[in-house]
């Protein structure tokens, strides 16, 4: 089958995904994209862009059986403005994120526009689906109050026909480039703490950072990497832990190469996540595949990513926390040596599922399943 795949923002974990599936589906992809830059006007003009792509696409005489669109992309419009092209072929709608939901800075109103773009792109796609089962449930959650705003003609019924046209599909994995670059962890030095998220503030660097403060005013002796995507805003918690931990960061911003990154993430020993906000969690699945023992708040997806029948061999520390008291006990305990991390073989199999060459195949049957 063909597949004409349309990203607005292809950068980062969008990227990612979508080269990792076009490499390994058994379809034959074509990709209509755009720079991950300005996710406003991406969203609002992007189709105008993705259309006249998909044009030069189609006149090299590809002719696609099902459109996969990422949930930046203003699917109506697009659809709109290809009707001549496409009126006939199958769309799936794939939710990275959502802009109902979406968290906000404190001082940040939301505009409601963007949630809407989501809900009609919704309303246009033949399947919508989500990157976990938190993501789905808290957009249908979320999606009978934005309804009600409006003053008449709301469709609230339309939330179920959406839900019905939905299932979840894991982001897929590329565990191999991360394989490629494995090395040895240093023993006996003090342990090595991981940040390799966003350097945004739905990532909540502040309780992070209060908590290695915390570890540290306790005499606990570690030391950091702080990797993950910075923007031109970046949080001020960065730069306040610089100067008090200068000496003790062995890497600080965001590492572009993949043999750079995934060496940082087999070299550290712990990966923490106090995020306030998590669809998915790429940064700490490819954490633990290198060895890293995760510490997640047992809440928004992890629970779901985290199998509930994780052998833990005794005096070896827990996965998911429940407070920030909770996170400090256990980081002080694995710090001062009372409880160990996970054995690398463990935590490796824990991602083992997302891999694309096991996970493509749910992929490829999807995309079947909508085309024919």
């Amino acid at each position: 089958m063909n597949v004409l795949a349309l990203e607005p923002w292809y950068g980062g974990s969008h990227r990612r995904f979508l080269d990792g599936l076009a490499r390994h589906s058994g379809h034959d992809f074509r990709l209509a994209t755009m720079s991950n830059r300005y996710w406003k006007w991406r969203m609002q003009g992007g189709a105008v862009t993705l259309a006249a792509k998909a044009r030069e696409i189609a006149d090299e005489g590809f002719v696609p059986d099902v459109i996969f669109a990422s949930s930046m992309v203003n699917l109506p419009a697009f659809l709109a403005l290809t009707r001549d092209l496409f009126a006939g072929t199958p769309v799936v709608l794939y939710f990275h994120e959502n802009q109902l939901t979406y968290p906000l800075r404190e001082d940040e109103a939301r505009d409601f526009t963007y949630a809407y773009i989501n809900y009609l792109s919704a309303l246009a796609a033949d399947r919508v689906v989500f990157n976990s089962a938190f993501h789905r449930d808290e957009f249908f959650e979320a999606l009978p109050e934005l309804l009600r705003r409006f003053p008449d003609y709301t469709h609230l019924r339309t939330a179920q026909r959406l839900r019905d046209k939905s299932r979840v599909l894991h982001l897929g994995l590329d565990l191999d480039a991360l394989d490629a670059h494995a090395g040895r962890k240093r023993a006996g030095d003090p342990l090595i703490v991981l940040w390799n998220q966003r350097w945004e503030h739905d990532k909540n660097p502040e309780a992070f950072f209060r908590t290695m403060n915390r570890l540290d005013d306790a005499g606990c002796q570690f030391r950091l990497i702080l990797a993950g995507e910075r923007f031109e805003v970046q949080p001020p918690a960065f730069e306040t832990a610089f100067r008090r931990y200068a000496d003790r960061i062995i890497h600080y911003g965001y590492a572009e190469d993949i043999a750079e990154y995934a060496g940082l993430l087999h070299r550290a020993d712990l990966v923490v996540s106090t995020a306030r906000h998590e669809f998915f969690g790429v940064a700490m699945m490819e954490a633990i595949r290198c060895g890293c023992h995760p510490l997640l708040p047992r809440r928004l997806t992890y629970p779901e990513l985290i199998p509930d029948q994780l052998h833990r061999p005794l005096l070896h520390a827990p996965i998911l926390y429940e407070t920030d008291d909770d996170l400090f006990e256990i980081m002080r305990r694995i710090l001062t040596g009372q409880e160990r991390p996970l054995p690398e073989s463990v935590l490796a199999e824990i991602p083992e599922p997302f891999a694309w060459p096991i996970h493509v195949h749910a992929y490829d049957t999807l995309l079947e399943s909508v085309g024919q």
